[in-house]
């Protein structure tokens, strides 16, 4: 029922439009009949546009900075003038906490700035290491056009919003578009998509108390096709989720509307392919972010950068099975180019477990599905999906 009533709020357009935060007053929350689902802006201080990476703080996050487990952070890829590949702020969001409201495009925002960064253009590659660090990658541009992407990088906070280390590189790290993270505490891998080359990297990183530290890197997919776009500034592979179970990788790849799956993405010392296609489905148009939800499905994205000629089904989340079956979409906006960034928590956390951003009014709805008798056992706990 819980669930019913979430898609059926999502279907009014209510995520898009009012900003709620449901509590509840009862002894039994589980005899709720409303859900729980916040909407808050993602508009910080300096003005901010077009939310594009989420994440959410792990529960077993260490204490003591100024974001903690159950957080939810947002980076943002436009400046207040909204070119593309100039924004240089991760806000974030605690659920429980202060809803904020929205404001328009042009005006200083009241949402919370956990790092403001010298590079421009932060892009949907955010994740947060269960060791106590945020990895953020940008694709910064001079103009908001494709012929003036520059050079992009992988920046590591700490839980405090310092800046602690970059990584750079013409091969690993050209554009990093986005990325997911196969965690394990002082050890942890690092998929990232670079949009330009069209390639996937994996960084197979040391995580210690004070710094990260990349151990190695390794190009593992390529050939991912690659082409500007006006409304995106570019199309290339966007979304990665990692099943660790089975050491396979999917990847949206956005300009053929197609998720890809690739073999030993963990493991392999040397690899690059472009996988074997699982999803092509005329209901993909343009998938972004990529991740698993807890009951083993996938969910992405719709971005609507390819051709949308169909005005009834506009900034969709897309699930289906990793078998490439079709399980349920719905709309996080009534106008195209609203949904891109996602994240869900797998296990391990005991409240809000999906997160969805909207471009078009730039604002985050965080859920709380009920996942009750799912097959979210049939992932490990240590891939965080985002």
């Amino acid at each position: 029922m819980r669930r019913n009533m979430v898609l059926a709020l999502i279907a009014c357009g209510m995520a898009s439009t009012t900003a709620l935060a449901f509590q509840s007053t009862i002894g039994n929350a589980d005899e709720a009949f409303l859900p729980r689902l916040i909407v808050s802006s993602t508009i910080p201080a300096n003005g901010d546009l077009n939310p594009y990476g989420v994440a959410f703080v792990p529960q077993n996050f260490p204490g003591g900075g100024a974001i903690a487990p159950g957080d939810v952070l947002i980076s943002n890829f436009n400046s207040s003038k909204n070119v593309q590949g100039t924004g240089t702020t991760i806000v974030k969001l605690t659920p429980d906490g202060t809803v904020v409201p929205p404001v328009a495009p042009g005006k200083h925002g009241n949402a919370v700035t956990f790092f403001t960064s010298m590079r421009r253009g932060l892009s949907t590659a955010l994740g947060v290491l269960q060791g106590g660090f945020v990895l953020v990658g940008n694709v910064p541009t001079t103009d908001g056009t494709f012929n003036t992407i520059k050079q992009g990088a992988l920046q590591v906070i700490d839980r405090n919003g310092n800046l602690v280390n970059t990584f750079a590189s013409p091969v690993f790290l050209d554009t990093p578009w986005d990325l997911t993270i196969n965690d394990s505490g002082t050890r942890a891998q690092v998929f990232v998509s670079n949009v330009k080359s069209g390639t996937v990297s994996r960084l197979d990183i040391s995580v210690g108390p004070s710094n990260v530290s990349i151990v190695h890197m390794t190009e593992i997919a390529m050939g991912y096709p690659v082409q500007p776009n006006a409304a995106a500034v570019i199309l290339g592979p966007t979304g990665l989720a990692y099943d660790k179970t089975t050491d396979i990788l999917y990847v949206a790849s956005t300009a053929d509307n197609t998720i890809y799956a690739v073999p030993y993405a963990g493991t392999a010392a040397s690899l690059a392919v472009k996988g074997t296609p699982v999803f092509v489905s005329p209901r993909l148009i343009g998938p972004l972010a990529l991740v698993f939800a807890p009951n083993g499905h996938l969910l992405t994205a719709n971005g609507d950068a390819t051709a949308n000629n169909d005005p009834t089904h506009p900034s969709e989340i897309i699930e289906f099975t990793k078998s490439g079956q079709f399980v349920r979409e719905f709309n996080v906006d009534a106008a195209q180019g609203g949904a891109f960034g996602i994240a869900s928590v797998v296990a391990g956390h005991p409240r809000f477990n999906f997160a969805a951003v909207d471009d078009v009014p730039n604002v985050i709805s965080v859920y709380d599905f009920d996942t009750a008798g799912s097959a979210g056992g049939a992932l490990e706990a240590g891939v965080t999906g985002q």
